[in-house]
């Protein structure tokens, strides 16, 4: 059997947590629990696979619609989780990053995602980057104003914003996404980190997030090797990563 072409970057949107807990009876706060469960012990085994960088998309800014009780739940799941879960990510040498702004995020949410910021900064395996109150357009509008402000204090000309240089302002410096994963069973992208996306091969399991394994993911890199991935030329090229 032909060895399977790992995707350099896999960015994958964690849905399905409540209708998950509502298939199993459950409060649908213990779906979200679940749900962060699975991302701390899938992304090992992501990262196994030789995957360089992931992406997740935990919280976004519209997030912040939902109920004060499932948000101030979310947010607590995050800051006992930055600060203890994650500490196998860095004793296996992975780079944590968060893409997104921290406007209206809790001051002990923010510490906490500086703390494992600052201890993995050095850490050369790979790189995960967790999307937490976050938004496409909102990151794109980010950074052209970021650019506007540098063109206007002189430090740019016009003709240096290319699109290679305005990928580098972006919140991070990311290659672009090879695989989409979206979890139960929803065709959409929502808004998710919609500059990176544009060859992207999309996948869309039925399955809901808790309930995405081990061996979901390899149905995931088996789909992903049958592709025929062009990115934008006339010649096929496959998972050239």
């Amino acid at each position: 059997m032909e060895e399977l072409k790992i995707p350099n970057h896999v960015a994958i949107i964690l849905d399905g947590n409540r209708r998950w807990a509502r298939e199993h009876f459950l409060p649908q706060l213990e779906g979200h629990r679940r749900g962060f469960e699975n991302i701390r012990k899938l992304a090992k085994y992501i990262f196994n696979k030789g995957v360089k960088y992931l992406s997740v998309f935990a919280f976004s800014t519209e997030n912040f619609k939902r109920s004060a009780e499932e948000v101030k739940y979310l947010m607590d799941m995050f800051v006992n989780g930055f600060r203890t879960e994650f500490d196998e990510l860095h004793k296996n040498n992975i780079k944590v990053i968060f893409s997104g702004t921290k406007e209206n995020l809790r001051e002990d949410v923010i510490s906490a995602m500086n703390e494992i910021t600052e201890i993995t900064k050095n850490n050369t395996k790979a790189v995960f980057n967790i999307c937490l109150n976050y938004g496409g357009h909102r990151e794109i509008v980010d950074t052209t104003k970021l650019i506007a402000q540098e063109y206007k204090d002189g430090k740019i000309k016009l003709d240096d914003i290319t699109e290679d240089y305005f990928a580098t302002k972006l919140y991070h410096d990311l290659p672009p996404i090879d695989l989409l994963i979206r979890t139960s069973g929803e065709y959409r992208v929502s808004n998710f980190m919609l500059w990176q996306l544009s060859y992207a091969e999309f996948y869309f399991p039925k399955c809901h997030w808790p309930a995405f394994d081990e061996h979901e993911f390899d149905k995931a890199l088996i789909e992903y090797n049958k592709r025929d991935r062009r990115l934008g030329g006339n010649s096929s090229e496959k998972k050239n990563n």
